[in-house]
């Protein structure tokens, strides 16, 4: 990771080269010339061109190694096949850092990608930074600092939100959105190809801004999960900065093609869904919610609970608000008799004073004024939302002025809905100066103020240490792994194999024995007493043994077991031909309970993956799972469990006994782990996992395993 102190060249640069400045107006290397002397005042601007003596009426150099101070920061905008003789050029000069504009490589052919390799070593060699290749630029924009070192057509205003892009043409967008919106950012960043900073080291730095309240990024995938999980934990748990990101990618089209059903059920966004959760991040879907969210979270304190109360001049956006709060998990807050004793003497008889308080068509500023002071001031109101929509007599612009000073008395998050156009636009804005945040509709306030809701509960949560077991055997577990690996790549392990595995992991195991003969079966039965058993094949060849009749239930007896042994090899033979059958596992028949899938799959950049769900065999239908990266906290555990849509059914639904929940989110957390410890397991299943009433725990009744070797 980038020693975050080194970081202060990209932002708070001394001096700034533009390599490939350019005469031509409209191009990359004028416009940044162009913006770059329009707004930094920290320094002398360079432009370097060995075409050119002037630009944009600034002696220019032929090359940076000719510039007669330091450079702190070069803008390389120059073709890709001159980028490793520019870096050298810096690097002889002691520039401490590089933005790349220039486009050319990975993004373009496999040459490109060698290219760029080449280039972000050469970077490294030389204790160089390099933001990009193929990006817009940055822009540092903060009362006392501006430095705008893009393309892009403008400068946006200071504020404290920082936005952080992998995407540049979404970049330009974005600030043409936000200046709409009258927003500012205090750091701008897009760092394309990310081939030496990334999104990462971004977060480090902004950790520790003081100008930056707020971050918010595009991402189209992450670098380095547990790095990203660890400082973006930090800044929303201890910083107490909110992280809104919106990642790209949530199509099932990239979902992985594996055998177990913990790699078919996890599609290529739910491990980046499962990092995002556990880091405190807060994933929005569009550049609009993202933006709703971050104007509420720059100007407004987070609510204490979920209690909502609306004021509203229209009956119909107000009963709109309310069956939105509804949607996003809000509830109305009950207004008590003082309050609407101090309202009935200020509004009008005709006035609603239920919540929401309907203030009547004509009311004006003062009206407003006094219901905002009165309501939002009750005990039971947790978060605020003024509505307006603009009759023939609504002082509209006083209307915006009232608000903020009726808000400035309180503790609680205010924003507001002035529904309109052009008719509302002085009004938003005497809002917008007086830091309330204005949507357009009220289901889209709610929407916010519901999103800081949950945002404030998830910042409550306290138990996110990793346990710990003591009885664990660790160091036998991996001794049995590398004996069933032995010298292949991969191995399947059967149930009665996977059972070793699990026993130095402390899960609760059933009576069982492997039998290779149908004397044996009946005898290992006939000990057992009256004991009702299944049997089941243990055949690396065969991946699904209830489907293949490899499965027998409710077994009494020492004839049964015989004549079950014979049937199981006569299913095996008919179903999947060929297969070796390596021996019977009998098992003692579990008692009742909810049957549920806990299983893990590797994946390649971030680790293992854990779901839970609803088991047996309809799990690949109903796709009711839900999952979590490896290591976890017991809340994550307790959290995925709770998170199914079926958790009723675990829950005593229609008076069935409460499922044992709290030992199934141990053997949740004894598996992860396992997984963390032994990465050679690439994909494992319990399924099911039978979980019985509470406080008698939960018995493994199948399970596989697939070993791989680690390179």
């Amino acid at each position: 990771m980038v020693d975050v102190n080194k970081l202060n060249a990209l932002f708070y640069p001394k001096s700034v080269a533009v390599i490939g400045a350019s005469t031509k107006p409209g191009t990359c290397g004028n416009d940044i010339l162009k913006n770059l002397l329009a707004t930094y005042k920290g320094g002398p601007v360079y432009p370097i061109n060995p075409k050119a003596d002037e630009i944009l009426g600034q002696k220019v150099y032929k090359s940076v190694k000719d510039i007669p101070g330091d450079v702190d920061l070069a803008v390389v905008v120059v073709p890709s096949r001159f980028v490793l003789d520019t870096t050298q050029e810096c690097a002889d000069k002691g520039v401490k850092a590089l933005v790349c504009i220039s486009a050319g490589f990975k993004e373009a052919s496999h040459e490109g990608a060698e290219l760029e390799k080449a280039f972000a070593q050469k970077v490294r060699d030389n204790g160089m930074l390099l933001v990009g290749p193929n990006c817009l630029g940055i822009a540092t924009t903060e009362e006392g600092f501006c430095m705008n070192a893009t393309f892009a057509a403008k400068t946006p205003k200071a504020s404290s939100l920082a936005f952080i892009s992998q995407s540049g043409a979404l970049c330009t967008s974005v600030l043409d959105f936000a200046e709409e919106r009258d927003m500012g950012f205090s750091k701008f960043v897009s760092f394309g190809n990310k081939a030496d900073v990334n999104e990462v080291d971004l977060l480090n730095y902004l950790a520790d801004d003081d100008k930056t309240k707020v971050i918010a990024m595009y991402l189209e995938d992450i670098t380095n999960g547990a790095k990203f999980l660890e400082i973006a934990s930090k800044i929303f748990y201890e910083k107490k900065k909110p992280i809104l990101v919106l990642k790209s990618g949530r199509s099932a089209a990239g979902a992985k093609a594996v055998s177990s059903h913990t790699g078919s059920l996890a599609g290529n966004d739910a491990v980046y869904q499962a990092l995002l959760m556990q880091s405190g991040v807060q994933r929005v879907d569009t550049i609009a919610e993202l933006f709703d969210y971050a104007s509420l979270y720059c100007n407004q304190p987070l609510p204490k609970g979920n209690k909502l109360a609306i004021i509203t001049n229209a009956g119909g956006p107000g009963i709109m608000a309310t069956d939105a709060a509804e949607r996003f998990g809000l509830k109305l807050a009950t207004l008590s008799d003082a309050t609407k004793d101090a309202c009935r003497d200020k509004l009008p008889a005709a006035a609603s004073l239920r919540n929401p308080v309907d203030v009547i068509g004509d009311a004006k500023s003062d009206r407003y004024q006094a219901a905002t002071e009165a309501v939002l001031a009750d005990a039971d109101v947790d978060m605020g939302l003024v509505i307006l929509t603009p009759q023939s007599m609504t002082d509209i612009d006083n209307v915006g002025e009232a608000i903020p000073k009726a808000a400035a008395k309180l503790n609680i998050p205010v924003v507001a809905s002035f529904m309109g156009a052009q008719m509302v636009t002085k009004g938003v804005e005497n809002l917008r100066n007086g830091n309330i945040p204005n949507y357009s509709f009220p289901e889209d306030a709610v929407r916010a103020l519901g999103a800081a809701y949950r945002l404030a509960e998830q910042a409550k949560i306290a138990d996110r240490e990793i346990p710990v077991f003591n009885d664990i055997d660790k160091e036998k577990c991996a001794a049995l792994i590398a004996e069933a690996l032995g010298d292949k790549d991969a191995q399947y392990l059967t149930q009665a194999e996977c059972r070793q595995l699990f026993a130095c992991y402390g899960l609760p195991l059933l009576k069982s024995a492997t039998v290779t003969s149908a004397d044996e079966a009946a005898n290992v039965v006939a000990g057992w007493g009256d004991a009702t058993v299944v049997m089941k094949v243990m055949s690396a060849d065969v991946k699904h043994k209830f489907d293949a009749g490899g499965v027998l239930l409710n077994i009494q007896g020492a004839d049964a077991a015989k004549a079950g042994y014979a049937k199981i090899f006569e299913n095996i033979e008919k179903n999947v031909p060929g297969a070796k059958i390596d021996s019977i596992l009998i098992e003692e028949m579990a008692p009742k309970g909810v049957e549920v899938i806990i299983g893990c799959n590797r994946d390649a950049k971030f680790g293992p993956l854990m779901m839970f769900g609803l088991g047996g065999t309809m799990v690949e239908v109903l796709k009711d799972v839900q999952f979590r990266l490896a290591p976890m906290s017991k809340y994550w555990a307790d959290n995925m469990i709770r998170s199914i849509r079926s958790f009723a059914v675990l829950d005593g639904f229609r008076g069935t006994p409460k499922a044992d929940i709290e030992k199934a989110a141990e053997i949740i957390l004894r598996l992860s782990a396992m997984a963390v410890n032994h990465p050679e397991i690439a994909e494992l299943d319990i399924n099911p996992l039978i979980v019985h009433p509470m406080g008698m725990g939960c018995s493994v009744a199948d399970s596989r395993i697939q070993l791989k070797k680690v390179k």
